[in-house]
């Protein structure tokens, strides 16, 4: 294809995409009650039923200023709406670039594509069953004797961190084996970076989660950490597999192959000599140079 058609074709895949996350947003837009309810279960907001259940470190969910609701309610649907059109635009991305990749490399993308999905959703799981202990943790450092205040805003943006980084965060091992695949990585050198991996995977959820708490980088990292040899191993599996097809598949690319440099006889050469009677019409070598160079 020309330029200019990988760029019609690409300008097609967003319209589409970016129709899918239209529709799915009014949609959200449309039920955002429901939506607001279910996203709200974690908050441990102060009422009357729930006045003794959190010994006092509870939150009043409050809009301050009239476009507030407005904007929450924006903010909710258009979210649903590029989470919920996560399989329209992946197709888009996939249809745009499988026309150029090997039957193989098809193969891989897919199982990848098949895999990263759970994964992701898998973290996002973990991030909600979190979430309610993240935000005690974060409210039971106001004073006593107060009430917070908790905009929705806020705490949907906690929210929605915690969900992309848990998500993405479990996309982690499979990015290890996608580079294992394609030969960048071996797995002997995974599971050679075995401690610097853990004090990484460590540093990192102490950064991506809200809370200072233990428990919530624990809850983060401890998945990781478990996803993280699994895909060591599968590494190693993916490396033997390779040397039995070929045996030269763990040689650098540097390093010199081995090279036979022993010498062997060689059999003694019969005299081939010119036949005295040469067919008619044959041309006739006219000195021995010439008989020497036709032999050899």
């Amino acid at each position: 294809m020309a330029l200019a058609d990988h760029l019609r074709e690409l300008r097609n895949r967003v319209v589409k995409s970016v129709l899918a996350i239209v529709l799915i947003t009014i949609v959200a837009a449309i039920f955002h009650k429901q939506i607001e309810t279910f996203l709200l279960q974690p908050l441990p907001s102060c009422t009357k039923e729930t006045a003794g259940q959190y010994h006092g470190k509870c939150a009043q969910v409050s809009t301050i200023g009239l476009t507030s609701g407005f904007t929450w309610m924006l903010k909710v649907a258009l979210t649903t709406g590029v989470v919920g059109a996560v399989p329209v635009w992946l197709w888009q991305v996939w249809a745009f670039v499988a026309p150029g990749l090997h039957r193989h490399e098809k193969k891989y993308t897919v199982i990848f594509a098949i895999c990263g999905a759970p994964l992701f959703l898998a973290g996002v799981a973990c991030a909600f069953l979190l979430l309610p202990t993240t935000v005690q943790v974060l409210i039971s450092f106001t004073p006593d004797q107060t009430t917070p205040i908790l905009p929705p805003d806020d705490y949907f943006d906690i929210a929605t961190r915690m969900v992309l980084v848990f998500g993405l965060a479990f996309e982690f091992p499979l990015l290890l084996v996608m580079l294992n695949m394609v030969g960048i990585v071996s797995g002997k050198r995974l599971l050679g970076w075995w401690r610097g991996m853990i004090m990484g995977i460590t540093v990192f959820a102490a950064f991506a989660t809200p809370s200072a708490d233990p428990l919530s980088m624990l809850a983060l990292a401890a998945p990781i950490w478990g996803l993280y040899f699994i895909a060591v191993a599968i590494a190693l599996f993916n490396d033997r597999r390779k040397r039995r097809k070929n045996p030269d598949a763990d040689l650098d690319d540097e390093e010199a192959s081995h090279v036979d440099l022993s010498v062997q006889p060689v059999a003694g050469a019969e005299m081939v000599q010119a036949s005295s009677a040469p067919a008619a019409g044959a041309p006739v070598p006219a000195t021995r140079a010439e008989q020497m160079d036709d032999i050899t």
